[in-house]
């Protein structure tokens, strides 16, 4: 068969009329061009028209330059499926080392996949399968990944490793890693494996969108622990939302992470740790001037790693338990992370602590932060039930409500447990709640008005927050107390805790029970005795007391930025 520099899919025997396999006739063409690239050198491209085109069975087998253009996302739609194959992984485009035998010298090189979607929601295996990917390949050089939608895969959606020289731009993914219950290894919606090239890789990830993933929207993960952590890894103007993690460095060096918005993921927005099959967490990476907000976890969770680390003009905000969480999991590195650098970022209104520290540090560097209004989850227990409660999807509201604004973030809500539920005969509406509930249900709050509490989907990806159908009006339901003082700790060593002051010590953002008092004459003349009082204990107003608390006063001002207490591992604190 003739091999021209571009085949024309229909020329060459693909249908797209999304019944007839279209599998055997795109590996035949494949074969074709890429035997005639191994001949003459001069790389080749299948263009695909619009239409939806079966891969049934068999993933295909790729091979070095062939390259495969669409005519759009939402146009050109693979679909991938495996009904006569239960155990056999289908995605689109498969090179790997256990299979293939891909290594440095046997590598996928110039080629670029673009303009296309992929569906994977066809392809149900019989155990979870790592490689029930929509694009799996391993060793590649000089790609280019552009404009693709990937969706609903039983794996990872975009799972190519050892990427150098590469490009990956405009790549969605949605809903991908859908057999993964979330403990198992890949399900994400972007995961790229490193290492394999040595020390630089020379990867750039940007202007992607992950959503709803099973497990990472977009991480990178060093595949073998012996391997050197490789450097040249830069995300930019990505987006992550509603997976399990947002964005991970689970074992790169120098990770650039900039202009990237990390929002509602379900247990961080940004994360390292020792979670990848190494067990190694990423170091010496610069996150700047990103949004992680309204995660229902942790803003920034980051452990096992020896550092450097450093956090530069970020908003870290509006997160279900600590802003910036550093601690360390089991089994990754223990020892203390060296030159942790948080640096004019604004953390503002998380739940917990806006900087928590209960791993140990070496000269960390945490200044010019704007720290404020941290510790919202200050609402006391709340129990109901009965009329004025419905629920929707996403959401539990009580008409006769009067909680804190934000004060239930990050708790978990209770409903369920038999005739009345959680509410009892004792708890206010208690008397009331008339539907019977048997099973207990649990839902994360991500926020809450006086009256509603916004809910946290089940897993990543769904559209409801409760596994056996919305309740119906009247359920009863628990919310519990403010968080106590006192964590669980991961390790021997006590916490070093950087402390937000008490709700109420300065005013919230919106009405509240401690306000500061607005009497007449609070901006517009002298201030009353309790305005004065206020200022003279935050010292937020020195020249107005006497000569010999003006030093007192001023130091008060600069630590009411950040108070880090029991320093027994930390040695030098900048700032």
């Amino acid at each position: 068969m003739t091999a021209p520099l571009t085949a024309e899919a229909h020329e060459y025997g693909l249908v797209g009329d999304g019944t007839a396999d279209d599998g055997p006739a795109l590996q035949k063409l494949v074969d074709a061009l890429g035997d005639a690239t191994a001949g003459d050198g001069r790389p080749r491209t299948v263009r695909v028209p619009a239409g939806r085109y079966l891969i049934r069975d068999r993933p295909v087998l790729w091979r070095s330059g062939v390259s495969l253009v669409g005519a759009g996302r939402g146009a050109t739609c693979f679909a991938l499926t495996n009904p006569g194959a239960p155990t056999q992984p289908v995605p689109l485009a498969w090179f790997t080392t256990a299979q293939h035998g891909a290594g440095r010298d046997h590598h996928i090189a110039d080629v670029t996949f673009a303009h296309f979607e992929i569906d994977g929601l066809g392809v149900e295996t019989e155990e979870y399968e790592v490689l029930a990917k929509g694009l799996g390949l391993q060793y590649v050089l000089r790609g280019r990944f552009s404009d693709l939608w990937i969706h609903d895969t039983a794996a990872t959606g975009f799972g190519c490793d050892f990427l150098r020289d590469t490009v990956v731009e405009g790549v969605l993914t949605e809903r991908c890693g859908r057999q993964d219950p979330g403990e198992k290894m890949g399900g994400a919606g972007i995961g790229i494996g490193v290492g394999g090239w040595g020390p630089v890789e020379r990867l750039a990830v940007t202007d992607c969108t992950a959503r709803g993933n099973g497990t990472n929207g977009i991480f990178l993960e060093l595949q073998q622990d012996d391997w050197v952590p490789p450097r040249g890894i830069r995300l930019t103007a990505c987006h992550a939302e509603d997976n399990r993690y947002g964005i991970s460095d689970w074992g790169a060096d120098g990770l650039l992470v900039t202009g990237c918005t990390m929002l509602g993921n379900h247990v961080a927005g940004f994360d390292v740790s020792a979670q990848g099959t190494t067990s190694v967490g990423g170091r010496g990476g610069l996150v700047t001037g990103c949004v992680i907000d309204g995660n229902a976890g942790d803003g920034v969770a980051l452990g096992n790693t020896p550092g450097p680390y450093g956090f530069h003009g970020n908003r870290v905000s509006n997160n279900g338990r600590y802003g910036y969480w550093e601690h360390n999991l089991a089994g990754g590195d223990q020892e203390p992370a060296t030159d942790i650098v948080l640096e004019s970022n604004d953390i503002h209104d998380n739940a917990l602590d806006g900087i928590r520290v209960d791993a140990p540090l070496h000269e960390p560097a945490i200044f010019g932060n704007r720290i404020r209004g941290n510790g919202r989850r200050a609402a006391p227990e709340a129990r109901g039930g009965g009329e004025g409660v419905h629920c929707g999807p996403l959401s539990l509201t009580d008409e006769r409500a009067d909680w804190l604004p934000g004060g239930h973030r990050g708790k978990e809500l209770t409903i369920g447990g038999g005739p009345g539920g959680p509410g009892g005969p004792g708890g206010p509406g208690g008397a009331e709640a008339t539907t019977e509930v048997t099973a207990v249900v649990t839902a994360v709050v991500t926020d809450n008005t006086a009256t509603r509490l916004a809910l946290a989907p089940l897993r990543p990806g769904a559209d409801t927050a409760w596994p056996h159908g919305t309740p119906g009006p009247g359920t009863a339901y628990r919310l519990p107390g403010p968080a106590r003082r006192s964590h669980r700790r991961r390790g021997r060593d006590p916490p070093v805790r950087a402390r937000q002051p008490r709700p109420g010590r300065r005013a919230p953002p919106h009405p509240g029970p401690r306000g500061v008092d607005r009497a007449r004459g609070h901006l517009d003349g002298r201030p009353g005795l309790r305005q004065r009082l206020q200022r003279q204990r935050l010292g937020v107003d020195p020249f107005r007391l006497g000569a010999e608390r003006r030093t007192l006063a001023r130091q008060r001002r600069v630590t009411r930025v950040v108070q880090v207490t029991h320093m027994a591992h930390v040695t030098h604190v900048a700032g």
